[in-house]
């Protein structure tokens, strides 16, 4: 458990590659403009073409992983406030409630003007659940992870039976295609606002896996998973065999095409190889020539809230029609190195921001705002 103030470098690491790795999902939606089919199989019968098959190697290494990586990072940061507010001897939740309230409303704003897949809503619903599960004591903690767990799996593997037997999930791609490449900007403002609670099925959906990934992120803090010591390098040693003995084999069936396990391994198998990079990463910043690379991944990081917005309104303007309109057009070659660019950008400003105003824009924004209700 963190006793003082002191910043772990592992958490902000993980954090960075956690927002610029969800990214390496949302960009197939974004250049498939707005088929959420792009991350899926259930569209193939047979084997892919090569263009595909690269499509899906990326998929393979971050869809729903880095997801899962960034929800468990959010709990790590639930855990941290309020270990702070016990240390100051505020109450809690207390005013972290404020934090989640702009963090439903910036998400809000978010689906409205840029995305209709935004997961800031869901985390902040997650967000105020967890809060009063932490306050109600490590028994609870323990029981609502069974729980939450046991529930969510079980929603999975009733819907991978479902699909066994037959039922598949259709996508209306073609009026939303040719909305995000020839419809304006209102136009698809409107189409997300008519169609709210269609696209903010997923983030309920995955409430219960998120209060799993939130409280398993509370634990990890608690146990020392991201420290330097020898304890947390043993521990990040076993996350590490995880990932790679159980969570790489079982998220390798997202190369069987037909659409079968397509939520078993976005939503239940995906999580596991996340914890894995928790320990790949936690390897990897022990190489100390590479300090660079890890001191920028931590300065994305330290404002992955802006970071994440910025990204999505980047790939809008790319690949929307009201923008360059590349959306349809591009290879997947093409695809993942506009990913990397966008990331490259990223880290860059990150790197600015972090250095001459030691916050991102919309961290500078909830901070100002959550100070001015505090004196009120």
């Amino acid at each position: 458990m963190l006793q003082n103030n002191q910043r772990l470098p592992l958490i902000d690491i993980l954090r960075g590659f956690a927002v610029l790795g969800t990214l390496g999902t949302n960009i197939w939606i974004f250049a498939y403009l707005g088929e959420a089919s792009a991350i899926m199989t259930s569209n193939y019968s047979g084997w892919w073409s090569f263009n595909d098959f690269l499509r899906m190697s990326v998929l393979f290494l971050v869809n729903g992983k880095l997801l899962g990586l960034l929800t468990i990072m959010f709990g790590v940061g639930l855990e941290l406030k309020y270990q702070q507010s016990k240390r100051q001897g505020n109450a809690w939740p207390g005013m972290y409630i404020w934090t989640l309230v702009f963090l439903f409303t910036e998400g809000l704003i978010h689906f409205t003007l840029v995305m209709e897949y935004d997961i800031l809503m869901s985390y902040a619903v997650t967000g105020i659940i967890v809060a009063f599960i932490v306050k109600a004591g490590d028994k609870a903690i323990n029981r609502c992870l069974y729980v939450f767990g046991g529930f969510h799996a079980i929603m999975i593997l009733f819907i991978l039976l479902s699909t066994l037997q037959g039922a598949s999930v259709l996508y209306d791609s073609d009026s939303v295609v040719s909305l995000y490449q020839n419809g304006t900007w209102f136009e698809q403002i409107q189409y997300r606002l008519a169609n709210f609670l269609y696209y903010r099925a997923e983030a309920i959906f995955i409430i219960p896996m998120n209060i799993f990934l939130f409280l398993l992120g509370v634990k990890f803090m608690r146990n020392g998973v991201f420290s330097q010591s020898e304890h947390g390098r043993q521990v990040r040693k076993r996350l590490f065999s995880i990932g790679i003995y159980i969570g790489i084999p079982l998220n390798l069936l997202i190369f069987i095409p037909g659409g079968t396990f397509d939520f078993p391994v976005r939503y239940l198998f995906a999580p596991i190889l996340s914890i894995g990079y928790i320990g790949i990463l936690g390897k990897l910043i022990e190489y100390k020539k590479a300090d660079w690379l890890w001191k920028k991944l931590g300065n994305v990081g330290k404002m992955s809230l802006s970071c994440y917005v910025l990204q999505n309104i980047m790939a809008s303007i790319i690949f929307y029609g009201w923008g360059l309109g590349l959306g349809g057009k591009l290879n997947s070659i093409e695809i993942i190195a506009i990913w990397m660019s966008i990331s490259l950008l990223q880290i860059y400003i990150a790197h600015m921001c972090i250095k001459h105003f030691h916050f991102g824009p919309l961290e500078w924004v909830r901070k100002n705002t959550i100070q001015a209700i505090t004196r009120k």
